[in-house]
């Protein structure tokens, strides 16, 4: 029998952990949270030590759960998040800077006449969501000593002791050239970056050092960042498949191929992963805010949590022609305008909590929309379903929403850990070169198919109303 691999998904607010089995599926899981801490001027930041934490008792806890040995450890991590540290102890110098914090927005400001170019070499625009920015705004603001990495980098070290991230997470940084997969001079020296020491860029599956933090000595064999951790859990291996992950924000991501796209639509084109030394590319497009818009909409007391969206939500028909636009970290993918503010329109003394949750819904739901057009136009073919994952799939009036207003099918995944999951993948391909990634994914029906249940006219209709909304903010901003 084939031993089990430890996954490991890192994210925002917490981490998850599975011990999985070729023969007998998931066998064992684990869990911890992370606390983010939120403040003015768009400051998101996480305590390092929480994010090492949350990785060895979410692991300790599936392998304890399992019952048995495993054989690899397969990491996968929030991408954008950044930190300052010294390589020679692993000693932190300072926050992890998350993914979702802006105060890197002057440093963009500063270097928008390199937009175009810093696009051309790493297929990014210039956005504080990247690594890039925050890693420039810590050399200016906090320190100069040690190294600043995406936090990979600091979790794997702390692991195993290496110094190495790997290709896709690397593309987030927008220092990685984007057809030659390794650091870019030119995109180094823009932001100031250029006498810094970066980790080796690796295969996303393969060895990369050893660790004993799980129980005996089990070697390190899968990186890859998180949504695209999930594309390759979704079995996304061809040109054109897409999947959409609703965890803290939204991502939609479609397989390109060998060969990146242009992302002339406002979407991110960048690396999907790259086994075996052969690059895959996709197309990424993002919303800041989903969960974390579900999480606002608790802390004001309109709902308990996100299991309130469906029963809250049920109690009106509609939205009570309230219009949301929850851009409350600004709008990413297709529109690139982070100082952009979230907008509630169309309230009354009628307006009730269910109108406040369905326009949530809405609102999500069309920024997802309005991605799934640019990939479309960027692929010049339609596509025909949405695979989905993460958290928020939970909801069925979230899913069918988006149904509606994508007028396709929207199909939720059985597998409701898709990012570990792939973090899984990865390990187990790193374990044993010889297995392909369609053999390694695992196979499965959807737990759930959602199918439109309105018209084309009502969609748009719908739609527009959210554009108008948009194109309003826009113009204040």
């Amino acid at each position: 029998m084939t031993r089990p691999v430890l996954a490991i998904d890192q994210g925002t607010s917490g981490t998850k952990a599975l011990v999985i089995c070729p023969e007998r599926g998931v066998i064992g899981s684990g869990s911890a949270p992370v606390r983010p801490r939120y403040g003015a001027s768009g400051l998101v930041e996480a305590e390092p030590a929480e994010l090492l934490g949350s990785v060895l008792d979410a692991g300790r806890e599936a392998v304890a759960r399992a019952g048995e040995p495993v054989a690899a450890v397969g990491l996968a991590n929030q991408g954008e998040t950044v930190l300052a540290w010294e390589p020679a102890t692993g000693r932190t110098l300072t926050p992890a800077v998350v993914w979702q914090d802006r105060r890197s927005e002057n440093v963009c400001g500063e270097l928008a006449e390199n937009a175009t170019e810093l696009k051309r070499i790493t297929g990014l625009p210039l956005d504080p969501y990247f690594a890039a920015p925050k890693m420039a705004w810590i050399r200016r603001e906090w320190t100069r000593e040690g190294v600043v990495t995406t936090s990979d980098s600091w979790l794997v070290h702390e692991l195993t002791g290496a110094f190495v991230t790997d290709a896709a997470t690397a593309g987030r940084t927008q220092l990685l050239g984007l057809h030659d997969v390794a650091w870019s001079p030119a995109a180094l020296e823009i932001f100031g970056l250029s006498g810094e020491r970066l980790p080796a860029v690796v295969d996303c599956a393969g060895p990369v050092g050893t660790t004993t933090a799980f129980g005996d000595e089990i070697p390190l064999t899968g990186l890859i960042v998180d949504q695209q951790a999930a594309l390759l859990a979704q079995n996304a291996l061809e040109p054109g498949n897409a999947k959409c992950t609703y965890g803290t924000g939204a991502f939609l991501l479609a397989q390109t191929g060998g060969r990146p796209s242009a992302g002339s639509s406002g979407l991110v084109s960048c690396v999907a992963w790259r086994l075996g030394g052969r690059t895959d590319y996709c197309l990424d497009g993002q919303v800041y805010t989903a969960a974390s818009a579900v999480r606002w909409l608790t802390d004001l007391g309109v709902i308990s949590g996100a299991a309130d969206l469906d029963p809250v939500g049920a109690s009106v028909p509609g939205t009570g022609g309230v219009t949301f636009v929850p851009a409350l970290a600004g709008l990413a993918a297709p529109w690139w305008r982070g100082d952009v503010r979230g907008s509630v329109t169309g309230l009354g003394l009628d307006t009730r909590a269910g109108h406040l949750v369905r326009a949530l819904c809405e609102g999500i739901a069309a920024q997802v929309v309005a991605l799934a057009d640019a990939v479309e136009s960027e692929l010049g073919s339609p596509l025909t379903a949405l695979r989905v994952d993460g958290g928020l799939t939970r909801s069925s009036l979230l899913m069918q929403t988006q149904a509606d207003l994508l007028q396709r099918p929207v199909e939720v995944s059985a597998l409701p850990d898709a990012t570990a999951l792939g973090a899984g993948v990865v390990a187990r391909l790193g374990l044993d070169p010889r297995l392909s990634p369609h053999l390694a994914t695992p196979r499965c029906e959807p737990s759930m198919v959602y199918e439109p249940e309105i018209g084309p006219d009502e969609a748009a209709e719908r739609l527009a109303r959210f554009r108008a909304a948009v194109e309003s903010l826009l113009e204040r901003a």
